[in-house]
């Protein structure tokens, strides 16, 4: 029985990330905006993609660490953004070192924070967008630290967010974390990855980052889409995350 309410559940899920993602056809990110982008890491980094990039890079490390299921979410977003240029190769490797500057440097934050806004004032869809994507960011790994609230509190204040709005975002996704598979049983663990316990360690990993691949919510394909999409995959990523932990945790690893 509990097999069958699980495969329920997933097809529900598919079915709510596929109509997300039909739309991000017509979403305020494409190819041909970028068609005469002249790429290089000072024009990316002060565009509202590579921005962003800084911001998530200082609320990944605002915990002291950026930890493996941040880690996937951050390097699926390298992917999907870079799709968006004529040469994904460079500007991916350019969106790394980015991101791996900025998130040495975060007494910079308000400068990054006001320049995006400065571009995105504009346009409230993607200020809600980036701001959600950065709490989903923050909650990812189980836990939301005190360094990471107030570092949220702080970039949603200077893209203009009142503290209301802030408020319920952090409820909305700390409930899906609460809702996560850490509270089911190991068998579940297993079945929501697609593989049994006699996968190896290796095995494991791979499935768990094909999933978090396919499930992540990612800011440039959640353009355009609809809140069932966006709480569909951050709750499909909660349940992935709480089923590898349990399996490593049991596993020793």
């Amino acid at each position: 029985m509990t097999q069958i309410f699980l495969l329920a559940f997933l097809v529900a899920i598919f079915y709510w990330i596929s109509k997300g993602y039909s739309k991000y056809e017509g979403s305020e990110y494409s190819q041909k905006q970028f068609r005469g982008f002249v790429l290089t890491k000072e024009s990316l980094a002060k565009s509202e993609l590579g921005l962003f990039v800084a911001l998530t890079a200082k609320v990944a490390k605002a915990d002291g660490r950026v930890d493996e299921l941040e880690a996937e979410l951050v390097g699926n977003m390298f992917n999907d953004i870079s799709s968006l240029f004529p040469d994904p190769n460079a500007a991916k490797q350019l969106l790394k070192e980015i991101f791996d500057i900025e998130k040495q440097v975060p007494h910079n934050l308000d400068t990054v924070a006001v320049a995006l806004y400065a571009i995105i004032q504009n346009d409230s869809h993607k200020r809600i967008q980036m701001m959600q994507f950065l709490v989903n960011l923050a909650y990812i790994d189980g836990t939301l630290s005190h360094s990471e609230e107030a570092m949220l509190a702080k970039i949603s204040a200077f893209l203009h967010f009142n503290p209301n709005e802030l408020t319920a975002m952090l409820q909305q996704f700390g409930s899906f974390h609460h809702k996560s598979v850490k509270e089911s049983s190991i068998d579940q663990a297993y079945s929501l990855l697609g593989i049994t316990k006699e996968a190896s360690n290796d095995d494991l990993k791979r499935a768990y980052r094909a999933l978090v691949k396919q499930y992540h919510p990612d800011i440039v394909k959640a353009q355009g889409s609809s809140e069932d999409y966006i709480q569909a995959a951050t709750a499909k990523v909660q349940e992935i995350n709480g089923a590898y932990e349990m399996i490593k945790k049991q596993r020793g690893i």
